[in-house]
């Protein structure tokens, strides 16, 4: 019996194997486990099947108060952004075809970063923070231009994107510093709270602030996505098969752009995030981009969640930027990537 099946619904078909669908399925338990554990642990502690009843059916009492406005939120928070900065790592790698590319090495975390401090420092005491986002996705566009600014060369390259990605990089990372420096005495340390990366104190507003910031780029990113293992090829046999590999290359950076400059207004900037979960994913699924997106989804909103729940249990009754967390476990992990590269 052949392990690849054909699935149709009208004009649309996709082909998928057997087993594929026992690992997403365990893929997506081993994720709610970890969400209920998370929604469990804390100053006060619930059982698991106490927490299950609690979210099932929630009452006036100060447990289910905790529940669903203090941890269910921060928690549906760290999963969405996770999973945001996971996918634009895996769309990032695909399109330079290097497994060190994420938003971090292409200068989009410190773009959005630089973008949402300047806002955060200057602006936000009169106009609020309800902007930030867009702050940050400016500054993250901004750094996605000035890649393509750089690195044009009758077309883009993934060498030259990512070369000067970390050229970039390390600008916006001077420009943060320069604000910081410049910046009121009163908001210097949220802002360091927010570069660390923490998802303290998130609302259901926040959430559905992040939400419709992805519906911007969840539409063309399906669209597009069905393309993105033609750009494994070299350029000129992906045009020879009809794609238009530069407006391809633009439109996928873009809906990168919001998915990552979204996440980090929101929770700060989660290096390394979008680097490990793709890797994860392909341990995982070895091919296929469907399988490997849904895995990237999972690790990196289980990652954020896992770090969120260290970092505010490890050390009561402090509670520490995420971030932190993730960076510990992140770059060990990129210079293991950096030394087995064999080129």
């Amino acid at each position: 019996m052949p392990d690849s099946q054909l699935l149709r619904f009208g004009p649309l078909s996709r082909q998928y194997s057997r087993r594929l669908i026992p690992i997403l399925l365990c893929a997506a338990t081993l994720s709610l486990l970890i969400a209920l554990v998370a929604l469990s642990m804390g100053d006060v502690a619930f059982s698991l099947p106490q927490t299950l009843r609690l979210l099932v059916q929630p009452d006036a009492s100060a447990h289910s108060f905790i529940l669903h406005e203090l941890r269910l939120p921060r928690l549906v928070l760290a999963l969405l952004a996770g999973a945001g900065l996971g996918m634009a790592g895996l769309i990032m790698q695909t399109l330079v075809r290097n497994p060190l590319a994420s938003p971090d090495t292409l200068g989009v975390t410190t773009g959005a970063s630089a973008g949402a401090l300047l806002w955060l420092s200057f602006f936000s005491l009169q106009y609020g923070s309800a902007l930030m986002p867009w702050a940050a996705m400016a500054g993250a566009a901004c750094s996605i231009g000035l890649i393509f600014l750089l690195s044009w060369r009758k077309g883009l390259t993934p060498l030259r994107l990512i070369l000067t990605g970390v050229g970039v990089s390390a600008l916006a990372g001077a420009g943060v510093t320069l604000i910081l420096v410049f910046s009121p005495l009163t908001t210097t340390f949220s802002a360091w709270v927010w570069l660390s990366g923490s998802v303290y104190a998130a609302t259901w507003d926040n959430v559905r602030q992040l939400l419709a910031i992805y519906l911007w780029a969840l539409p063309v990113l399906f669209f597009l996505l069905r393309y993105l293992k033609v750009l494994h090829l070299h350029d000129e046999l992906a045009t020879g098969l009809g794609v238009r590999v530069q407006p391809l290359r633009v439109l996928l950076l873009l809906g990168c752009v919001v998915l990552s400059g979204g996440a980090i207004a929101l929770c700060g900037a989660m290096a390394f995030v979008g680097l490990i979960a793709p890797h994860i994913a392909r341990l995982v699924v070895r091919n296929g981009f469907l399988g490997q997106a849904f895995i990237t989804l999972c690790s990196g909103g289980s990652m954020v969640v896992v770090a969120d729940l260290l970092a505010r249990t490890l050390f009561r009754p402090a509670d520490l930027p995420a971030g932190i967390f993730v960076a510990l476990a992140g770059a060990p992990f990129f210079l293991w990537l950096l030394i087995r590269q064999k080129t």
